[in-house]
């Protein structure tokens, strides 16, 4: 076949695919470049969505995680049957989405995410892994995957995401970069595919805290900012962690001082967070089978093992396992309410550094285990409803980690003011 013949054809496919998207009121993506990564990018344009032509945001752009409703695209949940039965394009985006246009930013594309956001790791049977540019041999982590890496590789600015159990603090540990899970409710989650309402957040990435603090200054609510007084650590927590991540964090808190806020130590008791992390999952699965099992129930070959394996356990959660670990839950938030009032409690991020993508096998035991360590220390944070940003701690000999400060409720921008303090003291440069 000719040049000029193979060109005809590539143009008359991709004309008649723009006319078939048409149709269905689906915006055919702009101009691709070679960058496109589709283990990254579900589509990707130069931009997808143009932003407001001045804006604070003016000049930068968003990888969108493929849970929003961005006008004129469709959602595709990181499953391929699902976006196979998407044919109507959403006629507006979300709101988070909207307020970012407003504000200057640009919509470069639709990231990857794990199925309906229902895992931490970052691995997609059906579109790969996410490249972790920092630790290239390693996994992404998720389920704010695509987001994450397309900031870490510089191809966004912002990576706007969810986290309902660590799917903002993960990925941003893992790939050593900043991320924000706000207060609960901060930000809306209307035009957002669900995974449990009652911990549901949106959040974002960012390389940097001052880029971090000015998205938040788009998408939270005004308030009055007042510095936070006192900050506070926990050994127990801390020793969660595998060892590594523990000693490397407690490196870095050897230079905490100077104009920050003090560092004082608390005793936290880690036996009850088995039993909190049980009934926020049981929470938790109960919402997702509301939200997703009519659907699932129909296409349980669609799933990939581990996410398959948790929608299993999330169909037979009952009324009465419901009520247990709701009381749980109001105890567990009233118990962090008093051990921290106005303070914010440092701890990891993440429990291991991000496990090797060789030994990370769909649903296998290292996923897992990283999964059910990490998970006593996220649910803190969702339990409670507080808002909780993780901080870049790399490591010149190691992988990065995260270091994470969980704030007071309705706290997000007097935290996102202290994150930018502690990166202008250089607490989080490599060690």
């Amino acid at each position: 076949m000719t040049a000029s013949r193979r060109f005809f054809l590539q143009a008359s496919a991709a004309t008649a695919a723009t006319t078939a998207l048409s149709a269905c009121g689906i915006a055919a993506p702009a101009r691709q470049t070679k960058a496109f990564d589709s283990t990254v990018w579900r589509t990707y344009g130069t931009p997808l969505v143009a932003g407001s032509s001045n804006g604070p945001l003016s000049g930068l752009s968003v990888a969108v995680k493929d849970l929003f409703a961005v006008k004129g695209q469709v959602t595709g949940a990181g499953n391929e049957q699902w976006l196979a039965q998407q044919t109507r394009a959403a006629t507006a985006s979300a709101p988070a989405i909207q307020q970012l246009l407003d504000a200057g930013a640009s919509i470069k594309g639709m990231a990857r995410t794990d199925e309906f956001a229902y895992s931490l790791a970052g691995t997609n049977g059906h579109y790969g892994t996410p490249p972790n540019p920092r630790a290239p041999d390693r996994i992404s982590g998720g389920s704010t995957s695509g987001p994450a890496s397309a900031v870490a590789l510089g191809q966004a600015d912002i990576g706007l995401g969810t986290d309902t159990g660590g799917s903002i603090r993960i990925p941003s540990s893992y790939q050593g970069l900043w991320g924000i899970r706000p207060s609960h409710g901060a930000v809306s989650v209307q035009g957002l595919i669900p995974l449990a309402p009652s911990f549901d957040t949106v959040g974002w990435i960012c390389r940097d805290a001052t880029t971090l603090r000015r998205a938040g200054d788009a998408l939270l609510p005004a308030a009055r900012e007042q510095a936070l007084s006192k900050v506070v650590v926990a050994s127990s927590l801390m020793d969660i962690a595998d060892a590594p991540v523990a000693d490397l964090l407690k490196q870095t808190l050897s230079s905490w001082g100077g104009d920050l806020p003090a560092l004082q130590n608390m005793l936290f008791d880690t036996r009850q967070l088995a039993a909190w992390v049980k009934a926020f999952q049981t929470r938790q699965g109960w919402e997702v089978w509301q939200a997703h099992g009519a659907w699932i129930s129909r296409h349980w070959d669609s799933l990939n093992p581990d996410v398959k394996s948790r929608f299993q356990s999330a169909s037979r959660q009952t009324e009465a396992s419901l009520k247990e670990a709701d009381a749980v839950l109001l105890q567990a938030r009233a118990i962090i309410d008093a051990a921290l009032g106005d303070s914010v409690l440092l701890l990891p991020s993440a429990s291991s550094f991000a496990p090797l993508r060789t030994e990370a096998a769909l649903g296998g035991s290292v996923i897992e285990a990283a999964r059910a360590k990490t998970f006593q220390l996220t649910c803190i944070a969702g339990i409670s409803g507080r808002c909780a940003i993780s901080m870049p701690v790399p490591s010149k000999a190691q992988a990065p980690a995260g270091l994470c400060m969980v704030g007071p409720r309705g706290r997000d921008r007097d935290l996102l003011k202290l994150a930018q303090m502690v990166e202008a003291k250089g607490i989080t440069q490599a060690r």
